[in-house]
């Protein structure tokens, strides 16, 4: 089996399917692409895939995008083991279920705000105002609420039941990037931070180690933020 892994530890969905890769032992090979020097709008990289974004797999000379195709895709290959994606036809709807909700339920909002706040006035030099700040972040918290009460809160360990499954995964990558601009959902979400820590323990090593780089950042920021 021949799995080649196209990621950036700075894009969410390619830190939840390394970890994933990793945290399940599979032999792949890992092929960074540099999202900061643009190294996916090569040549080279345009071919692996036209859209132009990471993550990308190459199994067995099957290209696929898109991180939620790439886990149907591993789970049917036998890849990703039945524990963290089920098999059952009920529970994986259930899993299911969260990862299309959270497209537009969580990512949209946590990626825009991070955008907005952090990344927009590094990459562009774009300052964004008090009022505009304010407005992605009551979208972002109302995003977070959600994910507070209706899909955690409910008497389980994990967003499907007491086992943690990809749902899990993909959620809590989603809450690392805010932090880079100055917000936790930590201390706001009591049922968050309960849950965040249970999928970091479930992950570790491999959370951690792809959340290096962030962490550096998030750390940098509050430094700066103390001056």
């Amino acid at each position: 089996m021949a799995l080649k892994l196209y990621y950036d530890l700075m894009s969410q969905p390619s830190r939840a399917l390394y970890i994933l890769l990793k945290a399940t032992k599979c032999n792949f090979e890992s092929n960074y692409v540099d999202l900061r020097k643009g190294e996916h709008y090569t040549e080279g990289f345009s071919k692996i895939n036209r859209l132009q974004k990471v993550p990308v797999i190459d199994h067995n000379g099957l290209l696929l995008s898109e991180s939620v195709a790439i886990i149907n895709y591993l789970s049917r290959e036998g890849v990703i083991p039945e524990t963290l994606y089920p098999r059952d036809s009920r529970t994986r709807a259930l899993v299911q279920e969260y990862l299309e909700w959270q497209h537009v339920g969580l990512r949209l909002h946590c990626a825009m705000y991070f955008r907005v706040k952090y990344l927009d006035p590094i990459l562009l030099g774009r300052t964004p105002s008090e009022e505009q700040i304010k407005g992605y972040e009551e979208r972002m918290v109302s995003a977070l609420q959600l994910l507070e009460t209706k899909w955690l809160g409910r008497g389980t360990d994990f967003i499907v039941g007491n086992n943690v499954t990809v749902a899990d995964l993909w959620a809590a990558c989603e809450l690392e990037q805010p932090r880079m601009a100055g917000f936790d959902a930590k201390d706001k979400f009591p049922n968050i931070a309960t849950w965040w820590t249970k999928v970091r323990q479930n992950f570790n090593p491999h959370y951690d180690e792809a959340h290096i780089i962030l962490n550096k950042i998030v750390q940098k920021q509050q430094k700066a933020s103390k001056l």
